[in-house]
């Protein structure tokens, strides 16, 4: 099986699990092979996948293999696969703009970003790279609130002629003007922010569908987050968050039956400890209504190691990309965003967005403008790769 070839902007924790996760499964088969939600998508494996290319901003990770800067501080991720081979690939110094936050440089080594001394990168020599390493699709992993930097880099997605998925929350999938440039082009674009295989954020949808179907009516809600990883470290910059919280809060609002109040749902980063590292502990409260008006609340806590658990979806999301550009077919994938992302441009219920993702990948998908228009962002199937309206 030929390899997918992916690039990456931003080689943090959540790159380097993925690289950990592509060597890790080599070798295997479905049997042995935990952690995934598909093992084959159209004939690809996880160990089907190598970088080609890659940029960062970070001493410490420009110029090296990138299979060892993912392993350089300021990284503090799980370490599951540690004999990652020489990858041939070096890591370019990318562009700056506003993929950092400025208090960043104020901490100790083991936290702080290092910037390099190297000159950045012009847009024309980061095409370049892109083109002559072969990349099929670039990946997008830059900090939380780097509007700027992510949309350079979309705009070298296009003039490379690549495809590109957004695993942050910088809208470009989602937002129409970059959606339609990706159409024009013909290029698949997936996106916006990824959602971890068992995270914050799928939990607490699951929980409010759940509330929804028996029938409790939620009076209000909040989730609050603390790391110890880079990503918390840079959304104390408060200024960085609007997007974050947008996606966050728009995932679980929109599986909601009646929107709430902005001053009844809180969702967001709370705070960074230095001590937890790459794990993320979540806390969940949700107070509602049962029979009779009875009140009732609900409140859960979850711990897990924040950049393995998207590390899956976004295997997932790359073999989808892969897909689409084997059958010639570009602009927004609506069905593996809708799966794989918090802020997608159509939100859908998890149990529909997971049956479009496997009809997407069987080849029997609506996208795109023969997508049919949904009532209460519901749908129920009539019959395999045909979708009414719940009415």
């Amino acid at each position: 099986m030929e390899k997918i070839r992916i690039a990456i902007a931003g080689l943090g924790n959540c790159a380097g699990s993925l690289l950990q996760g592509m060597e890790y499964y080599k070798g295997k088969d479905s049997s042995d092979a935990p952690g995934l939600m598909h093992w084959d998508i159209g004939g690809f494996k996880p160990g089907d996948i190598e970088v080609v290319a890659a940029f960062d901003i970070d001493k410490r990770k420009v110029g090296k293999d990138v299979n060892e800067a993912v392993f350089a501080l300021p990284n503090c991720t799980t370490v599951f696969c540690n004999n990652l081979p020489k990858a041939d690939v070096k890591v370019k110094m990318g562009r700056i703009l506003d993929g950092f936050s400025g208090h960043m440089k104020d901490y100790e080594d083991k936290y702080r970003l290092v910037i390099s001394d190297e000159k950045e990168a012009a847009k024309e020599e980061i095409v370049s790279t892109l083109k002559k390493s072969g990349a099929e699709m670039l990946l997008n992993y830059l900090p939380v609130g780097s509007e700027k930097a992510v949309r350079f880099y979309a705009e070298c997605a296009l003039d490379a002629g690549t495809g590109f998925i957004n695993n942050m929350p910088v809208f470009i999938a989602s937002d129409p003007e970059w959606a339609a440039k990706f159409k024009q082009k013909n290029l698949p674009v997936i996106g916006d922010d990824i959602k971890a295989q068992l995270g914050a954020t799928i939990l607490h949808r699951t929980l409010a569908d759940l509330f929804k179907k028996r029938g409790v009516k939620i009076a209000r809600t909040y989730q609050l987050n603390t790391g110890g990883n880079t990503d918390f470290l840079n959304m104390l910059n408060r200024s960085r968050l609007a997007s974050k919280k947008e996606s966050k809060t728009e995932a679980v609002q929109s599986v909601l039956d009646t929107r709430l109040d902005p001053e009844n749902i809180h969702i967001g980063p709370s705070d960074y400890v230095p001590w937890q590292k790459d794990n993320k502990i979540c806390f969940i409260r949700m107070e509602g209504e049962l029979f009779g008006g009875v009140p009732m609340n609900l409140e859960l806590r979850l711990s897990v190691e924040d950049s393995p658990n998207s590390a899956g979806v976004a295997i997932d999301a790359i073999r989808c990309c892969k897909l689409a550009l084997n059958r010639n077919k570009g602009g927004i994938l609506y069905s593996p965003s809708a799966y794989f992302m918090k802020h997608p441009p159509k939100q859908f219920s998890d149990d529909v967005a997971y049956r479009m993702t496997e009809e997407f990948i069987a080849g029997q998908d609506i996208e795109g403008e023969h997508m049919i228009s949904r009532h209460d962002d519901e749908i129920t199937r009539k019959s395999p790769g045909e979708f009414i309206a719940k009415i």
